[in-house]
């Protein structure tokens, strides 16, 4: 994904909190509030979904975020978003929106499962 759309992402989201950018997986990891909501490679923005949300995005019919290791696809829980929310600034967050409550729910969860010192 280039710079452009990259900038374009975070402009767009800001509204959402600190929304920040970082290199990886060949591509992009899109943030707020530090936590990951979503991933952008290949020119895809993929959106973290949980056991909550998944069930959005599938009826959505948004493709879920898979590749290929050793010969066998690997599943993670994130979603394409849909091609018109990245034309449409208020679509763009409602599904933002979504991707980020499955980020927090998540947290919540790992944080829970920390032993307390």
């Amino acid at each position: 994904m280039s710079t452009e759309t990259i900038n374009y992402l975070l402009d767009e989201l800001h509204a959402l909190g600190v929304v920040s950018a970082k290199r990886m997986f060949g591509g992009h990891g899109l943030f707020v509030n530090g936590l990951m909501f979503s991933i952008v490679a290949d020119n895809v923005v993929y959106l973290k979904a949980d056991e909550q949300s998944a069930g959005i995005y599938e009826d959505a019919d948004c493709q879920r975020f898979t590749y290929m290791k050793k010969g066998k696809p690997i599943y993670l829980n994130y979603y394409q978003a849909p091609d018109s929310s990245l034309d449409d600034p208020l679509e763009l967050h409602h599904w933002a929106t979504i991707a980020v409550a499955s980020s927090e729910r998540e947290n919540v969860k790992k944080m829970a499962k920390k032993p307390r010192k």
